[in-house]
């Protein structure tokens, strides 16, 4: 009978033992400066090494020359113990699945205190520690703790957590890991030199993937290869036939279907792979180890230099060409599904639908809304631009979509200036002073509504324009409809409404006179980095214009949505908050007035009823006394938000009048309008 593998190239020394060196390497250390500890505990998966080690512990602290780190392998003792020696009666080897009741710990513990008969030290190797039962580490937990001399415990198990914490705190614990790919091939060559065969080198991934790191595992599915081997050793194809793995032509068929969208190449695999007997679950788990290296390769080049995957160089070439195909955004949105898909699996009764459902979930990613499937819409358009000649996808906000792109809120995008559309000018409204004819205001209203743009062909002026009241709102002239330039990083008028508590929000931290005449303006039009906000009323448009509210909105706009932005405020539209109550009209004005400069009127609260002074220079402000009674027709004025402190300050008397300094031209009729219209207030002459 034939020896197995794993038992014929078993290692016997430390320097043997293959992918353990953060564990042979102290205990060589140890055993070279003798600090031998009385108790050890070995972990780990199966396969790796872990009572082949306490094999060569116990040879190599019995040895003549020892304890060595090298046993010699001449002496009694190292004969007796070496790979396949009859053993050692000082070396006593327990099976703690089938001796781990308390009975057990209790006959160990009678014979541990017996001196050795011929070696050094009476080593006992308990296998699977794990499965002593509580009553039997309690019965081993003195001796542990306070052995003879000559006394040695290795505790060898898969699962250290289930050892007794008592007992795992009394000994040195080496936890042993599973070995790598490399140092496992290395191994498997080594052991297939000695056997003499020839093994294609396609085959060792295959048996090194079906080892899953444990060397006896790996060793015992190597000699079931060894053992069926031809005339011409051990081919590709007899490992595939053998081991139940998927050929790799057809997972070559399904990655390049799948990179293709080509859903009758990816649904005639699973016909094919159905028709050669292959279990479906077992693909997609080959699959899934496809996708896994050809993630590796997509994200680092020299994946295969570096050991990362590990595949014939032919595949190595063709599995590159398919990760360069998928991007790594859809290498990674497959791996998922397909690993969804084998959780859904087990214990299906229909393995062949799942893994059609599979393949169709794989080839619509627009039927999910996950951010996975959004990037992977996002590759599949810049591969259609790239293989269309390298052209570029137009975005909304003037930037170019090319081979890569970066994505940024709208709040992170610098604006983009753009041209300023050219619309008429709004009119700005003039009283109807003294000294200007009826048709020299009409002129100059319709030259003002003319066109700014000298490219135009600009209307004909309006013979005559009426003469209207200052509390009349005017019309402004309605422009022709003109598309709106794309705002900075995409905003546009509507995105800025949505907002708008926000924005009113962030002016209150600046002025909260500006936004009070905030509230009732609305959002016009959004022009490049221009915002065109509109109010009902002219006055407070103009005001909202001015560069000290226009620089307060454009902050707030910067706060809000970010960007640079510039602010202007017209008249016309409806406000955007409650409507507005018609003010009472004042008195109607003389049609004329001298024209020239006025003198400086003194603007008094309509509480108090002050005659008309005699002469027309203006009398020195005095603090009138309060009416018993005032008039109804009266309504109070607010003061303005300047005056406000020493209002709030003055608090010995009577409010004082508030006296308006002298303008001139239009900024005073502006000043007169609003409180006119608004108001209602009356100039008092």
């Amino acid at each position: 009978m034939a020896l197995a593998l794993y038992r014929k190239y078993r290692p016997a020394t430390f320097a043997e033992v293959v992918g353990q060196e953060h564990v042979t390497e102290p205990l060589r250390a140890a055993l070279t400066a003798g600090r031998i500890n009385h108790a050890y505990l070995f972990s780990g998966p199966r396969g790796c090494g872990k009572t082949s080690s306490a094999r060569i512990m116990a040879r190599s602290l019995n040895c003549v020359e020892g304890p060595t780190p090298d046993p010699c392998g001449k002496c009694d003792s190292c004969r007796a113990l070496a790979p396949e020696g009859p053993g050692s009666i000082d070396v006593t080897e327990l099976d703690a699945a089938s001796h781990g009741g308390v009975d057990d710990a209790r006959e160990l513990r009678d014979r541990a205190f017996y001196a050795p008969a011929e070696s050094r030290y009476r080593v006992f190797i308990i296998d699977e520690a794990h499965m002593v039962t509580t009553q039997g580490f309690n019965a081993l937990l003195k001796i542990v703790e306070e052995p003879p001399e000559h006394l040695i415990f290795i505790f060898a198990t898969t699962e250290p957590d289930k050892v007794l914490p008592t007992i795992r705190s009394r000994t040195h614990h080496y936890p042993f890991r599973l070995i790598p790919p490399s140092a496992m091939r290395d191994l498997l060559e080594r052991n297939v030199a000695a056997e003499g065969i020839h093994v294609d080198p396609a085959v060792y991934p295959l048996v090194i993937r079906a080892g899953g790191g444990s060397a006896r595992d790996t060793q015992s599915v190597l000699d079931q290869l060894l053992a069926g081997a031809g005339p011409d050793g051990v081919t590709y194809d007899r490992a595939i036939s053998l081991l139940g793995v998927t050929d790799s032509a057809l997972i070559n068929d399904m990655i390049d279907g799948l990179a293709a969208d080509d859903s009758a190449a990816v649904f005639g695999t699973v016909e094919r792979l159905v028709e050669a007997g292959h279990e479906p679950r077992r693909f997609a788990s080959d699959l899934l180890d496809r996708l896994r290296d050809l993630v590796l390769l997509r994200s680092v080049p020299d994946a295969a230099a570096r050991n990362l995957v590990s595949a014939p160089a032919d595949e190595l070439d063709r599995m590159t060409s398919q990760a360069e195909r998928a991007g790594l955004a859809t290498l990674t949105r497959y791996a998922e599904i397909v690993h969804n898909g084998l959780l859904e699996m087990r214990g299906a009764t229909a393995p062949r639908l799942l893994l059609e459902l599979l393949c169709a979930r794989m080839l619509l990613p627009s039927a999910s809304e996950g951010e996975e499937a959004v990037l992977q819409r996002l590759e599949r358009l810049e591969r259609r631009v790239t293989v269309s000649g390298g052209g570029s996808l137009p975005q909304a906000d003037g930037q170019v979509a090319g081979a890569e792109r970066t994505f940024q809120r709208p709040s992170q995008r610098p604006p983009v200036p753009a041209e300023q559309p050219r619309t008429a000018q709004p009119v700005r409204d003039q009283p109807a002073d003294a000294g200007r004819a009826p048709a020299q205001a009409g002129d100059e209203v319709a030259e003002r509504a003319q066109p700014a743009a000298p490219a135009r062909p600009a209307p004909q002026p309006a013979p005559e324009a009426p003469v209207r009241r200052p509390t009349e709102p005017a019309a402004p002239p309605e422009p022709e409809p003109e598309p709106e330039p794309a705002a900075p990083g995409g905003i546009d008028a509507a995105a800025i409404r949505r907002v708008w508590p926000d924005l009113l929000s962030a002016i209150r931290k600046t002025s909260r006179s500006t936004e009070a005449m905030m509230i009732n303006a609305t959002v016009q039009s959004v022009e490049g980095s221009t915002v065109v906000l509109a109010h009902s009323a002219e006055p407070l448009a103009r005001r909202l214009s001015e560069p000290r509210n226009a620089d307060f909105i454009a902050g707030a706009l910067h706060e809000v949505l970010g960007g640079t932005w510039q602010v202007r405020c017209v008249h016309g539209g409806g406000g955007g908050g409650t409507p507005r109550r018609d003010a009472p009209r004042p008195n109607p004005t003389p049609p004329q007035r001298e024209a020239p400069q006025q003198p400086q009127r003194t603007f008094q609260r309509p509480t108090a009823s002050t005659p008309p002074p005699a002469s027309p220079a203006p009398p020195p402000p005095t603090r009138p006394q309060p009416p018993s009674t005032p008039p109804a027709d009266d309504i109070p004025l607010p003061p303005e938000p300047d005056d406000e402190e020493s209002l709030m300050a003055d608090t010995g008397g009577p409010v004082p009048e508030l006296t308006a300094p002298a303008r001139s031209g239009d900024a005073e009729e502006q000043a007169r309008q609003l409180l006119a219209e608004h108001l209602g207030a009356q100039p008092i002459d």
